[in-house]
């Protein structure tokens, strides 16, 4: 047999490899899953951090102090930018990236990250030489002038969300390879599971260290773009809302959101703490938040369920009830809620050109929105229940009901235009299939028995 024919013979039996490409997207899209875990873990916090606001529990409210302090020192510590959102990133990431993770890919993690956080607040960035710097461990230091008479917050690099997920990330790729590692016999109680936090407790001093030196230009670098943006208003506004639904249809759009979210920006709250991202500053009373969030409410509230009514109404009539029960599912599920991928889905596949004018019109939301001077935010996604929580943080909270009503009536309009005209086939309007009953019966009502 010639080399070639033996290198056919070889290949044959095996899958048929796919481009890298493939390969890495695949990979993307269970990233963007991965990070699907710690947000689910954010309308707790919202909510805990709102009931600590003054005007909820706190004294221009109920007047209850010492509540409104144990529920916004709660919230706080799940939204922080420097320790808790990272930390809540990076063991999602570990166990959504690792195959059959278990309690210890999440306590590597863990490991992991405390190493790298407590290492990396142990470089200031502002304390001269003329002062000395106290603190250790994990808990934030101090620098002192020699006379003592001067005592000022320490500041540090702070990877934040971004560190959190490489730390998962490593996690998880090092769980994979080590969590059936066997060593020698006398140090086997190490073996395998528990092998891996030691690892990682290693890999966290090693990435902190790196850190220390190589983060501050990759930190001037996101600074200036998040800068641009901003600095866009209402244009870079509709530039996220669109791109935000365009990354949808791949599963990437929790990516973009993480950092303009959780990230990009930065407040200083009454107390000295400084909180990052379009979400943190808003919920923690940054008056010049929610660019990247306000839009979202008018079409999700009321532009998509719109959309969901419009599906009905051009359904077959022998489909209409089971279409209607469906659309209602769905569109009380975006209005309360604020979760769209269920309509989204619905016609994204089968009529693709209404899922580009969909995120087309998103962004066209989101110019409106913060053009008009309208400012609200959400802990988790821009439905009815974090438009009524965060209704006291907002500016202008009351505009979004007009405006949403507006483009309920472009949605409507637009979708049963087009899809009545271009027969589309969204929910209800599929082609007919002889084996199906409800085929039959349509037949039968609409006197129409050809084969």
């Amino acid at each position: 047999m010639s080399g070639d024919g033996a290198v056919r013979s070889r290949r044959a039996p095996g899958a048929p490899r796919g481009h890298w490409w493939q390969g890495l997207f695949q990979g993307l899209q269970k990233m963007g899953r991965s990070l699907q875990l710690p947000i689910a873990v954010l309308p707790a916090a919202g909510i805990l951090n709102r009931l600590g606001q003054p005007d909820v529990f706190g004294a221009q409210g109920l007047g209850w102090d010492a509540v409104a302090k144990v529920f916004a020192a709660a919230g706080g510590a799940l939204l922080d930018s420097s320790l808790g959102l990272p930390l809540l990133f990076c063991i999602g990431v570990a166990i959504g990236m690792a195959r059959k993770a278990d309690g210890s890919t999440a306590l590597a993690a863990v490991t992991g990250f405390l190493a790298y956080y407590a290492v990396l607040h142990a470089f200031p960035l502002d304390c001269d030489g003329a002062a000395r710097f106290t603190g250790a461990g994990v808990w934030s230091g101090v620098c002192v002038t020699p006379d003592g008479t001067t005592v000022t917050q320490a500041s540090y690099q702070n990877p934040g969300v971004f560190g959190g997920i490489v730390m998962g990330l490593l996690t998880a790729w090092l769980w994979r390879r080590f969590h059936r590692v066997k060593l020698v016999d006398w140090l086997g109680f190490f073996n395998g599971r528990r092998l891996v936090p030691i690892v990682m407790a290693f890999v966290g001093l090693l990435v902190a260290s790196l850190s220390v030196w190589v983060w501050q230009p990759i930190g001037d670098g996101l600074t200036d773009f998040s800068k641009w943006l901003v600095d866009a208003g209402a244009w870079g506004s509709g530039i996220f809302g669109v791109a935000n639904r365009g990354l949808l249809v791949f599963g990437l759009h929790q990516f973009l959101n993480t950092f303009v979210w959780f990230q990009f920006g930065d407040y200083t709250k009454p107390d000295g703490t400084v909180v990052h991202g379009d979400v943190n500053r808003f919920l923690a009373g940054d008056p010049t938040a929610g660019q990247f969030t306000t839009g979202f409410f008018p079409i999700m509230m009321f532009a998509l369920p719109a959309a969901a009514l419009a599906i009905y109404h051009c359904a077959k009539p022998s489909r209409r009830k089971a279409v209607g029960g469906l659309m209602l599912s769905v569109a009380l599920t975006s209005f309360v809620t604020g979760v769209t991928e269920p309509i989204e889905y619905s016609f994204l596949f089968v009529a693709p050109l209404l899922y580009a004018i969909h995120a087309v019109l998103t962004g066209v939301s989101m110019f409106v929105s913060w053009q008009l001077g309208a400012k609200d935010g959400f802990s988790f996604s821009a439905g009815l229940i974090d438009y009524v929580i965060n209704w006291g943080l907002a500016t202008k909270p009351w505009l979004l009901i007009p405006i949403g009503l507006a483009f309920a009536v472009v949605y409507y309009t637009v979708f049963r235009v087009l899809i009545t005209k271009l027969d589309l086939p969204t929910p209800g309007r599929e082609p007919d299939d002889p084996d199906d009953p409800g085929t039959q019966e349509e037949q039968t009502v609409t006197g129409d028995t050809r084969p």
